[in-house]
């Protein structure tokens, strides 16, 4: 077993900002001649999510308005009580969506449906510079 590990940054507005990062990934996969394996994302943070929908405009109006009735960003946090950074509703959310996932590698193409791309959510309320990792496993 071989281990390809990269990473990239992703600058963000925050406030549930959606990036699409496939052609990042895309790109860490495409640098290396590689049949078959497994492609790990995962996104460094509490507040930041990694996953997986079709990056079209309905969408990205549809999530955000879906996590702000799972998880309000005026509700009441015991994580605001303790720290006072106003953004506990970005720990739930993003504990919710989770922060990685995985793709086959298979024949040289990366098992991406024809409507997927893989995204990075920031759920903070403030602009960041995310660290992504990709693993590929061989």
């Amino acid at each position: 077993m071989t281990i390809i590990n990269d990473v990239f940054t992703v600058h963000t507005k925050g406030n549930t900002d959606i990036i699409d990062i496939t052609p990042q990934i895309r790109n860490v996969v495409y640098n290396h001649v590689l049949q078959n394996a497994v492609v790990y994302i995962y996104a460094q943070g509490s507040t930041v999510s990694i996953t997986n929908i079709e990056f079209e405009p309905g969408l990205l109006v549809d999530l955000p308005e879906a996590l702000e009735k799972i998880a309000p960003v005026n509700a009441n946090y015991h994580h605001d009580e303790m720290w006072h950074d106003g953004n506990g509703y970005a720990h739930v959310r993003a504990s919710i969506v989770g922060n990685s996932t995985h793709i086959p590698l298979i024949d040289g193409v990366l098992q991406l449906g024809q409507w997927q791309q893989v995204v990075l959510i920031d759920f903070d309320n403030k602009a960041r510079a995310r660290k992504v990792n990709v693993q590929i496993v061989y």
